[in-house]
C-alpha cells in the first residue's frame, strides 16, 4: 500500500470500528492491545502520560491541558483522542499537528503482517499507532483520552502521572452498566495504584465509589469542583473571535481574574476547575506551568490544537453553530447554551445513532423549534424517518432529509437574520455538517 488513502481503506474494511458499526466492534479486554504493544516494544513506556476518562468533558479537557503544555514550552506535546471527526490522523496529535500521512502508511505496512495475524478492533490498533508514534518522535508528555469506559479501555496500560475522570452519565449503558456506580466503576479502572486522581464532579452517586477505589490503590484523591469554583460568566468577542470569560476562586480565594477561553460553550467552566486541578498536580509533580501559561493556553486552545465541533460557530450568515453533546447530560448543557443565544426563532439540524436510547435526548428539546431530521453516512445511525416517528411522541416536528449536507442546506435557506440554526444529536452529524 502506497497512498494513505489506500492504507485507510484498508484498515476500514479489515477491522470493526466502533465509530461506525457501534457495539460489535467493542472489545472488552485489554489482551490484543497488551500483545500488540509487546510487539512494538512497548512504546507506551516511553513518555509520561496524563490519562483521562469521564463521559462528558474529556475531549475538551485532554484539548486544554495539551494546550497549556504547549504554552508551558514543553516539546513534543502528545494528544490522544477519538472518535475524530474529519480525519483519522485528528486522534494522533503532537503540538496540534495531526500525525503525517506517511508514518501512517508506513506503521502500517510495517505492521501488516502482525494485524493480520491478531483479531484486534480499529480502535485497539489506533492506540497502538498513537503510542509508536508518540515514542518514535520522543514525546515529552502526552494526554491520553479513552475511548469507551476505562477499565478495559485500550488505552489502560499506561503509567499516568495522574488519572482524571471528568464526571460520569449515562451513556453506553449496554457496555458500561445501567445505573451511575455501575459506570462509575468502569471508569475508575483507570485509577493506577498511588498515583492522584482528579475527579470532575462531585456526584453523590459516584463519589463513594471513586473514594473506594482511591482508597484500596492509596492515591490521593482531589473533587475540581470542591476546590475550584466559577463566577461572573460571560461571553465576549475580540474581533471576530467569541470568547468564554470567566473569574476562578481557589478555596473561596480569587485565583483567576477574567480567565478567556477560546471554548466558549457555558459547559466549558466545569472543565476548566478540572484542567486547573490537574495542572496543581503536575506542578507538584516538578512540572513547570505558570498561571500565565495557563491563560494563554485556555485561550488558544483552539487555535494551539485544532479542536473542533465544542459549540463552534461554523456561519455566521444565518447564524449556525454545532455542538457534539449528544447523551442527556450534554444535551442538558447544550439547552443551557442555547438560553443564552438571542435568536427569533431555531432550525435544529438533528440525528442520531441507532445504538442509544432517543427517547431522553428528546424530551429536554425545545418544542416551538423547527427540526430537520436527517442520518449520518454511517452504518450506525438511526434512519431519519425512524427519529421523526419517535420525536413526534415529543411534538417536535419537522422534515426528513436523507443526508446531513441537504439537511443543514434547507435550514440556512429557511433561517432568516435574526434565526438560528443548530446542529448536533450525534458527533457524526456535527463531523459531517463541519
Amino acid at each position: 500500500m502506497k497512498t494513505y488513502s489506500e492504507v485507510l481503506d484498508y484498515l476500514y474494511k479489515r477491522l470493526p470500528i466502533f465509530q461506525r458499526v457501534g457495539s460489535i466492534a467493542y472489545k472488552g479486554g485489554l489482551d490484543n492491545i497488551i500483545k500488540l504493544c509487546n510487539a512494538l516494544g512497548n512504546p507506551q513506556t516511553k513518555f509520561p502520560v496524563i490519562h483521562i476518562a469521564g463521559t462528558n468533558g474529556k475531549g475538551s479537557t485532554s484539548h486544554y491541558l495539551a494546550s497549556i503544555l504547549q504554552s508551558a514550552g514543553y516539546k513534543n506535546v502528545g494528544l490522544h483522542t477519538s472518535p475524530h471527526l474529519k480525519d483519522f490522523r485528528d486522534r494522533i496529535k503532537l503540538n496540534g499537528i495531526p500525525m503525517p500521512e506517511k508514518d501512517v502508511v508506513d506503521f502500517v505496512n510495517s505492521n501488516k503482517e502482525l494485524i493480520e495475524q491478531m483479531d484486534c478492533s480499529f480502535f485497539e490498533l489506533s492506540v497502538a499507532m498513537t503510542f509508536w508514534y508518540f515514542a518514535k518522535e520522543k514525546c515529552e508528555i502526552a494526554v491520553i483520552e479513552t475511548g469507551l469506559g476505562g477499565r478495559l479501555d485500550s488505552t489502560n496500560i499506561v503509567d499516568p502521572i495522574v488519572s482524571v475522570i471528568t464526571n460520569i452519565s449515562f451513556d453506553h449503558v449496554a457496555l458500561l452498566g445501567d445505573t451511575l456506580p455501575k459506570i462509575a466503576v468502569e471508569k475508575a479502572g483507570i485509577i493506577k495504584p498511588g498515583k492522584p486522581v482528579v475527579i470532575g464532579e462531585t456526584q453523590s452517586e459516584t463519589k463513594p465509589v471513586f473514594e473506594a477505589k482511591a482508597k484500596e490503590l492509596n492515591c490521593p484523591i482531589y473533587f475540581a469542583d470542591s476546590i475550584y469554583s466559577v463566577s461572573n460568566v460571560h461571553t465576549l468577542s475580540k474581533g471576530n473571535t467569541p470568547y468564554l470569560v470567566m473569574d476562578i476562586t481557589k478555596n473561596g480565594k480569587p485565583h483567576f481574574t477574567e480567565l478567556y477561553s477560546e471554548l466558549n460553550g457555558i459547559y466549558q467552566q466545569k472543565n476548566i476547575c478540572t484542567v486547573i486541578a490537574i495542572v496543581d498536580i503536575l506542578n507538584n509533580a516538578g512540572y513547570k506551568i505558570s498561571q500565565e501559561n495557563i491563560k494563554q493556553g485556555v485561550a488558544k486552545v483552539i487555535t494551539q490544537t485544532g479542536l473542533l465541533g465544542r459549540w463552534q460557530t461554523i456561519s455566521t450568515s444565518p447564524l449556525t453553530i454545532a455542538d457534539t453533546g449528544h447523551n442527556e447530560a450534554g444535551i442538558k448543557e447544550v439547552i443551557k447554551q442555547l438560553a443564552t443565544v438571542k435568536y427569533k426563532h431555531l432550525h435544529f439540524v438533528i440525528g442520531v445513532v441507532n445504538d442509544k436510547e432517543p427517547n431522553k435526548v428528546l424530551a429536554l428539546l425545545p418544542k416551538d423549534a423547527t427540526y430537520y431530521f436527517c442520518k449520518a453516512n454511517i452504518p450506525r445511525a438511526l434512519p431519519e424517518t425512524e427519529l421523526a416517528t419517535i420525536a413526534a411522541n415529543y411534538n417536535l416536528h419537522g422534515n426528513c432529509y436523507a443526508t446531513v449536507k441537504v439537511a443543514l442546506d434547507a435550514a440556512q435557506k429557511n433561517a432568516t437574520q435574526d434565526d438560528l440554526v443548530f446542529v448536533g444529536g450525534s458527533t457524526f452529524i456535527v463531523a459531517e455538517a463541519i
